[in-house]
């Protein structure tokens, strides 16, 4: 049954308002269906079963709403098929909103899918709901294509994608991936509807475009597989390293970018410094960080503690490397490299820093107290200073207390360049003379000592004062061993000899003959090697000692009851010849003394003392430093010093004491220390000697005692081995080892504190002896690539210093290949672990292979006598000598044209087919060739420039030379380039010439971007100047003979049109300066317009400009320009601001080829003479200033208009028997006609001048000129002499149909096109004056040309009898057809009204003023209302008038101006109807320019032109009487007599001058030899072969013939009309004997009969009239194929076609029958 159920209210989104048609609307993802609306029916587009059952019914709803605003109706019809039905069919209604749900039963019979539809029907339409039950099936929906993004090789991307399970069963899926890719997870399974994502990761190994296709296997028993197609990009990843210049300073700039320079770095301090690491490429670059292999023993001073890192794609990533330096005085010297994954790129980064310490230096190293009395004190000043700025750690080893030596601070800390002024106090105990030698230990720095010495006295003792110098001869007299002896045994044997003084003072023994050695002398030692070789720490001592004192150091230990400590006995031994005194200084306060004070000791004896120690308090530390003197006891009192250079100074004993009174249950003080000491020991050799040192530092506030047991370890000596630090001080160790082996060796300390074991600090060092050992790259092995013979081949070779010493290395190259091999540095120093790189040069000097070898030796810095001096190690250097060539891929390149001054580059592609690299030098040779002196252009520079003309191609390679050429002249280049191979000793082109070799040669042409003025014509006010006026106004000429010069260096200042000028009138850069004469006009009248046609005949682009001033004026602030301005820049500003000068387009390009007009106005607004000056540029070409000029005349002014006040003839040949008539133009510029006459006062005075001969003759010398009209003036000239006259004026002329002779007629055609494809046009064809309508022929002279249609135009112009110059101004007026057709329909209807005007009136009656007023045609009359106004008796007199006349448009004597004509329409519009005006034509203009000769002339001057032209009349009609010179034939227009130019009226001085001429040339000829036998060869000539074919009637012919100077080859050509060969065979025929008198009558009858004829087609054929009609037969003919051949009917350069056809059979008849007869 069917439900109608109300829905629920919609949301507003829903809610729309439907059109007519079918809308779909999406549900949203959570809707289980997908629904779509109907026409306002809101269902389900597909209603599905799943999971069926065969045999059981399946029901589903489907729920139809009505989303309208409307009651919806519809009906339905049921399924098809019976596996689907429901209820009956019935109508159905849904209110707005309202649902219903209609069921629809499944029952299925197979296992299979069913599909179906329900079908509704609306009145808009129908609609379907498919019905489908599927059965169950897997299913994966994913999508088609996954991009991934891009990657570096050997990094990793990836991306995910969702798979889901749209099936009904639970699937199974597997992925089958191609490499580089690979699945996350690669299977797995998915419930129906569930969804999983999968990663897919990109790995690739190799850079390129990957797209692949993976494979999803899914399903159940039958396995299903759908394909996702992955797309990837893999690049190679770039890194480089860069270092900033700040922290890249100590490297040559520019030449190291990945050295990283820490400087000189303090000891112990760290520094950080960064690099960065540059990605280049577009993708992210993983990469590692490594440094050099470690050595067995190696303090790394250089850290880094990034490892790996990502560089991303276009970034960089930043590197800190920390510096920390623990060795003074180091280099050092590391590598990391930057190896981007896959190890395919590796960059190195070298860091190199020094090691600097404190520089600590005492100002004196002795301190002098001279003497003072018993218990008196005397201070001194002792200052230190450290120049370097590191703080500095300093102690004097003296212990102040119980020492009659004190210093204020015997520790401290020396700031960086810092002096520290120390205050040293003597307090002697003992009258005795005091000597003590202290060191001064410096952390980080060598040890220095001081001389601490003074003498007390008291009142019984007075020893002798000790002073420096007795210092200085003590230890002169310790190395010679004198220092044994007491002062009173050397003076003994001074005295007697035994002993000598040097010439220092010091005692010496006296040398012995035989042995010639200088005595010894005293050598300042090592501090470091004086402090450690003290007999004592070490069993070596520098010298013997005098005085030993034992035990130095002593530990009392636990001295607990305080009253119950054991004395130390003290053993004090004299190792001396004389008795000696010690004296141990008592220290006041101090828990330790020594029993007995003072004591004897006998010469090589000892004697015991007792050290006592009595504690004051318990649980405390005691440390103290005991003090003592020995010396001789004979220096008690100076009485006993008989020399003053025996005097021995006292010798120091000093004991160091430690004890503590720490009860056992009492835990001792905890000390704080900071203990500074290296890791390893310096580096140093095998079996030498290598030292650092330790500080340690009390940071407590109770004494710290310290003790080294060097028994645990007797390798590493330690001074101080035991002592105590006061609270805030500190204590400085000095240690040393001494290795023997390369072997690291661990060395272990225990120091320790406070007399406590458990307060033991084990200091671990390591020592290594440093070998000699250098690294050779390629296991000593270098390879050359072959090199040319005599070319030098370079390579890098690395060296590597393996050791932590620096080396100085040396190469030894055998003397027989010094010349093959060479390298640099040949010797340096290598810093520890520093890698050079060396430049290797291989020259051979023959074409074979080479194998050499070279030695390095290596050497300490400072060589050590025990260690050897240096090391060798071989390099084995293998090379190859060849030889080579260098061709050009293309040996001959052709640039073309190339604009002169500009720049065209090209690329010479070298090759080099050989296996060795050859380095070549280029050289160029210019040849100028064209219209040029050789000698000029042999001086210009090199036009073509090599960018590299050396250069260097490596083996089977190419190389690209770029080469420019810049032509200077426009002109032909040709560049031959050469070659030469460069050598040690050729080097430049020089050394090279005999060895070039040719390689390739260059042409072009220079030109320039130029054009021409091909054609001008006028139109406005100036549509009646000629176009030859034109030309010369204009002066076209000069404009393109400028055009054609060569550029000047100005007019290349500004190359492109630019703004330059700060000022209203730019600067000229130009020398090319010429007039644009815009003529004369009435104020008003139209603008003169010119338009000129640009052609562009080059081969190159032409871009023009017309600049105006203000087009080259920069835009300046307003505040920047000058406020006042010139008369000439006010003038300027006028005519720009007013327009009155314009220039359409003002710029443009011409292609090759290529054609433009532009047209050039002038207004006429204001009377007077306008001048601007335009600058014509072209673009990297020609500039020329163009003076525009234009007159503007008030309108009753007469004005004639001159082009020039000079005019040039054209040059007439001496002799001239008819001499040609030329014209000079003049131009009527203003309103009103003006006459003119010629003065001819000039002309008779030059006459006269040449013996009465017409040098100028004017055959118009009056006339009048209409306004705006050209008027010409006839001239003559006829020159006497070869030289220029001056009389009045000449123009030139432009030749287009040449030079011509009378008679003759001279045809061109000329094709006019419709380039219009919808409008006819009409033509007619204007010539100017009658007079070249005489002697011009058009035809056809007028017609229609069809849209798209050419109409062909004959022009052939016929001189007109006499010599003449020729310039006729063509004119075809063109005129759209339609607009003709319209104005000639408007004209008549306008002739049709004005004769309606003729017999209509009109009534103007009062009571008829209601009635409606007739119009005319033009429109309401304006009378009748003007006579409403009028008075009543005028009224009556106007009753009756006329219409408004019909007339025509009255024109004024010139063309009007556009204010006239608005005037004339304002005014007479309203009363006068106008006649309509003709359309305007479009002006096309057409110049035809000729020269006529007479016969004569034309036949001397151009012999070989002559049978080109036809005579069209014969010689015996040439006017004869009109040839002469006088021009007699123009008596009328002349006002001279001919009779002054006639031989008989001649006066006696003319005849006589004309008798003595004509017999000086008789006479000479009488006396002329040669001319005597040039006639008589001309008798003895043999008769021509010619003569004998000579008949009677040729004579008779000749009779006949008129007489006529004129030769025989002007008449028409005999073979036009050749003799018949018939006639000739017919009188040749030999007749028979047998024949009678009658027959021989008949035929002689017939022969004269013949013969008649013949000589009637012969005279006939010489006829004019027979002549004149085959010239113009064959001139039709030739008009007729040209015709044809325009219209595409005849193709006049086909190839002709010969068809062979079989012989005809009557053609073969061996005897044919004899022609008939031809009469």
């Amino acid at each position: 049954m069917l439900a109608q159920a109300h829905g629920e209210p919609q949301n507003s989104d829903s809610f729309r308002k439907l059109c007519c048609g079918c809308v779909r609307k999406l549900s949203t993802r959570k809707a289980k269906k997908k629904k779509g609306v109907f026409w306002g029916i809101e269902v389900a587009e597909t209603l599905r079963w799943r999971g069926w059952e065969l045999g059981k019914e399946m029901i589903k709803h489907l729920i139809l709403k009505n989303v309208h605003e409307k009651t919806q109706k519809l009906s339905y019809r049921c399924p098809s098929t019976r596996f689907f039905f429901t209820v009956f069919p019935q109508p159905i209604t849904l209110s707005p909103g309202m649902s219903l749900t209609l069921p629809i039963v499944f029952r299925p019979t197979e296992k299979r899918e069913y599909e179906d539809s329900v079908c509704f029907k609306k009145a808009e339409g129908e609609f379907s709901v498919t019905l489908r039950a599927t059965l169950p099936h897997p299913c994966l929906s994913f999508p088609a294509t996954v991009q991934l993004p891009i990657c570096a090789v050997y990094n990793v991307t990836e991306t995910t994608f969702p798979v889901r399970n749209i099936g009904d069963l639970v699937t199974v899926f597997a992925w089958e991936t191609p490499s580089p890719f690979y699945m996350i997870p690669d299977c797995g399974m998915l419930n129906p509807g569930a969804e999983c994502m999968v990663k897919v990761v990109f790995q690739p190994k190799v850079a390129m475009v990957y797209d692949v296709a993976a494979t999803c296997w899914f399903g159940g028993e039958e396995k299903q597989k759908r394909t996702i197609q992955l797309k990837a990009l893999a690049k190679y990843p770039y890194l480089r390293v860069s270092v900033t210049e700040e922290e890249a300073e100590g490297i040559q700039a520019g030449k190291f970018r990945d050295v990283l320079c820490f400087g000189s770095v303090p000891v112990g301090t760290t520094v950080e410094k960064c690099v960065e690491i540059f990605n280049m490429s577009v993708v992210d670059a993983p990469c590692r960080i490594e440094r050099a292999k470690d050595p067995l023993v190696r303090d790394h001073v250089f850290s880094c503690d990034v490892s790996h890192g990502v560089v991303p794609a276009k970034g960089k990533l930043v590197l800190c490397i920390r510096f920390q330096p623990q060795t003074v005085g180091e280099h050092s010297t590391d590598y990391f490299t930057i190896i981007s994954a896959g190890c395919l790129l590796q960059t190195v980064l070298k860091v190199v820093g020094s090691c600097k310490g404190p520089l600590v230096s005492l100002h004196q190293y002795s301190v002098d107290f001279d003497w003072i009395n018993l218990g008196e004190s005397l201070m001194e000043t002792l200052k230190i200073s450290n120049i370097s700025d590191v703080p500095a750690y300093y102690q004097f080893d003296i212990d102040g207390r119980g020492s009659v030596f004190s210093l204020d601070r015997p520790c401290g800390v020396l700031e960086g360049t810092t002096t520290l002024a120390l205050k040293v106090t003597f307090r002697p105990t003992h009258p005795i003379s005091y000597h003590r030698r202290v060191v001064c230990l410096v952390h980080h720095q060598e040890p220095m000592y001081v001389d601490f010495f003074g003498t007390c006295h008291s009142d019984i003792a007075k020893p002798a004062i000790l002073q420096a110098r007795h210092l200085s001869w003590y230890r002169t007299n310790t190395v010679r061993g004198l220092t044994f002896y007491p002062p009173d045994i050397l003076s003994v044997m001074l005295k007697d000899g035994k002993l000598q003084m040097d010439e220092k003072g010091a005692l010496m023994l006296p040398p012995e003959i035989p042995q010639d050695k200088p005595p010894k002398e005293y050598f300042e030692a090592n501090s470091m090697t004086e402090y450690f070789y003290d007999g004592v720490s070490s069993d070596l001592a520098l010298f013997p000692p005098h005085v030993s004192v034992s035990p130095r150091e002593y530990d009392f230990g636990c001295c607990v009851p305080l009253h119950k400590v054991e004395p130390l006995p003290l053993c004090v031994t004299n190792h001396t010849k004389g008795k000696i005194t010690v004296a141990w200084t008592p220290s006041h306060g101090s828990a330790f003394r020594v029993s007995p004070e003072i004591c004897d000791i006998p010469p090589l004896k000892s004697s015991a003392f007792r050290v006592l120690f009595q504690p004051a308090q318990l649980n405390s530390l005691y440390a103290a430093e005991l003090e003592g003197f020995a010396f001789y006891k004979v220096l008690r009192h100076y009485s006993n010093i008989e020399e003053d250079a025996t005097i021995c100074p006292s010798w120091c004993l000093a004991v160091r004491l430690r004890a503590h009174t720490y009860e056992a249950e009492r835990e001792h003080f905890i000390p704080q220390y900071i203990l500074d000491v290296p890791k390893v020991f310096p580096p140093a050799a095998p079996n030498t000697d290598t030292y650092c040192s330790m500080l340690l530092l009390n940071t407590g506030t109770s004494l710290i005692t310290f003790s080294v047991n060097q028994a645990a370890c007797p390798s590493v000596l330690v001074k101080p081995c035991s002592g105590h630090i006061i609270p805030g001080g500190h204590q400085i160790f000095f240690l040393s080892t001494h290795p023997v082996n390369t072997t690291s060796q661990q060395h272990v300390l225990p120091l320790q504190l406070n007399s406590y074991p458990g307060y033991t600090k084990e200091i671990a060092l390591r020592s290594c002896g440093e070998s000699l050992l250098l690294l050779l790259e390629g296991d000593g092995n270098l390879y050359f690539k072959p090199a040319y013979i005599g070319t030098s081949s370079t390579r890098m070779y690395t060296i590597k210093n393996c050791t932590r010493l620096p080396m100085v290395f040396t190469w030894k190259i055998h003397q027989s290949d010094s010349k093959i091999l060479s390298v640099s540095p040949t010797a340096g120093i290598l810093q520890p672990y520093e890698a050079m790189a060396q430049a290797w040069t291989f020259t051979p000097d023959k074409e074979t292979k080479y194998l050499l070898r070279a030695m390095v030796f290596v050497r300490r810095k400072s060589p050590d006598p025990v260690s050897p001096k240096s090391v060798g190690y071989a390099l084995r250097i293998v090379g190859e000598g060849v030889l080579g060539t260098i061709r050009a891929q293309k040996e001959h390149l052709d640039l073309g044209n190339v604009l002169v001054g500009d720049l065209q580059s090209c690329s010479v592609v070298l090759l080099n087919d050989g296996i060795c690299s050859l380095k070549y030098i280029l050289s160029v040779e210019q040849q100028i060739t064209g219209p040029c002196d050789p000698e000029e252009v042999r001086s210009d520079p090199l036009a073509l420039e090599l960018e590299q003309a050396r250069g260097m191609i490596p083996a089977r390679s190419k190389a690209f030379v770029q080469i420019t050429v810049r032509p200077a002249r426009r002109l032909h280049y040709t560049w031959s380039i050469k070659y030469a191979i460069c050598t040690p000793t050729a080097t430049d082109l020089a050394s090279t010439k005999e060895e070039q070799q040719p390689l390739c040669c260059i042409v072009a042409t220079g030109v320039y971007p130029t054009f021409c003025i091909a054609d001008a014509c006028s139109a406005g006010s100036a549509s009646g100047l000629s176009k030859l006026h034109l030309w010369r106004l204009f002066s076209l000429d000069t404009l393109n003979e400028y055009l054609e010069r060569d550029l000047t260096p100005s007019e290349l200042t500004y190359r492109v049109p630019t703004r330059h000028s700060t000022c209203l009138i730019p600067p000229v850069y130009t020398p090319h300066l010429l007039d644009f004469n815009f003529g004369a006009a009435p104020i008003g009248s139209e603008p003169t317009l010119v338009m000129l046609l640009l052609a562009n005949k080059g081969v190159v682009p032409v871009e023009w400009a017309f600049l105006f001033p203000s087009d080259q004026k920069m835009d300046v602030e307003h505040w920047a320009e000058d406020a006042e301005f010139s008369p000439h820049e006010l003038h300027q500003m006028r005519i720009q601001d007013n327009q009155l000068f314009s220039v359409s387009p003002k710029s443009g390009k011409l292609l090759p080829g290529q054609e433009e007009s532009v047209q050039l106005s002038h207004r006429h607004d204001f009377i007077g003479t306008d001048h601007l000056p335009v600058l014509l540029k072209v673009s990297y070409g020609h500039e020329i200033l163009l003076n525009f000029s234009g007159v503007t005349v008030e309108q009753d002014q007469r004005y004639i208009h001159f082009a020039s006040t000079k005019h040039f003839f054209t040059p007439i040949a001496i002799g001239t028997s008819h001499p040609p008539t030329q014209l000079y133009e003049l131009y009527n510029g203003g309103a009103m006609p003006v006459m003119f006459e010629v003065q001819l006062d000039n002309i008779v005075r030059i006459q006269e001048e040449n013996f009465q001969h017409p040098v100028f003759a004017c055959l118009t010398p009056r006339g009048e000129i209409p306004p705006g009209t050209t008027g010409h003036i006839e001239w003559i000239f006829s020159p006497l002499e070869a030289r220029m006259y001056l009389a009045a004026t000449l123009s030139h002329h432009r030749i287009c149909l040449g030079n011509i002779p009378d008679c003759t007629k001279a045809s061109r055609l000329v094709f006019l096109n419709n380039i219009s494809e919808s409008k006819a046009v009409v033509f007619a064809w204007q010539i100017s004056t009658c007079k070249d309508k005489r002697v011009l022929q058009i035809a056809p002279e007028s017609g229609v040309v069809q849209p798209g249609e050419s109409i062909p135009c004959f022009i052939a112009l016929r001189p007109s009898g006499s010599a003449s110059f020729y310039s006729i101004d063509l004119v075809c007026e063109v005129y759209i057809q339609e607009s003709l057709v319209q104005y000639e329909r408007d004209l008549q209807e306008w002739e049709g009204a004005k004769e309606r005007q003729a017999v209509e009136f009109t009534i103007t009656e009062k009571d008829l003023g209601t009635k409606k007023k007739p119009k005319s045609p033009a429109g309401r009359s304006s009378d009748s209302a003007e006579t409403e106004n009028l008075p009543e008796s005028s009224a009556v007199i106007r009753k009756y008038k006329t219409l408004p006349p019909i007339k025509n448009h009255p024109m004024p004597n010139l063309p009007a101006g556009h204010f006239q004509r608005r005037l004339l329409l304002d005014k007479e519009a309203s009363r006068v109807w106008v006649k309509p005006e003709p359309p305007k034509p479009i002006l096309l203009h057409l110049g035809v320019t000729a020269r006529s000769y007479s016969i004569e002339d034309f036949y001397s001057n151009f012999t070989s032109e002559f049978p080109k032209y036809f005579l069209s009349r014969p010689f015996s009609d040439w006017p004869l009487e009109s040839k002469f010179v006088d021009g007699s034939r123009d008596r009328d227009r002349m006002d001279m007599d001919p009779k002054w130019l006639s031989l008989a009226t001649a006066s006696k001085q003319e005849l006589q001058t004309v008798t003595d001429i004509l017999t000086g040339v008789i006479r000479g000829l009488l006396e002329n030899t040669q001319f005597h036998d040039a006639v008589r060869r001309s008798l003895d000539e043999p008769i021509p072969y010619f003569s004998q074919f000579r008949c009677e009637e040729s004579a008779e012919l000749r009779d006949r013939r008129q007489c006529s100077t004129v030769p025989s080859r002007v008449s028409a050509s005999p073979d036009l009309y050749p003799e018949k060969d018939g006639e000739r065979k017919e009188t040749r025929q030999e007749t028979s004997p047998n024949n009678d008198l009658l027959e021989s009558w008949e035929r002689m009858s017939e022969i004269l009969h013949h013969e008649q004829l013949r000589e009637q087609k012969e005279m006939m054929s010489r006829q004019p009239a027979f002549g004149n009609l085959v010239e113009l037969l064959l001139e039709n003919t030739l008009q007729n194929i040209l015709i044809e051949a325009s219209r595409g009917e005849v193709v006049l350069t086909a190839r002709p076609r010969v068809i062979a056809l079989p012989p005809s059979p009557s053609r073969r008849i061996t005897n044919p029958a004899p022609p008939p007869s031809r009469a």
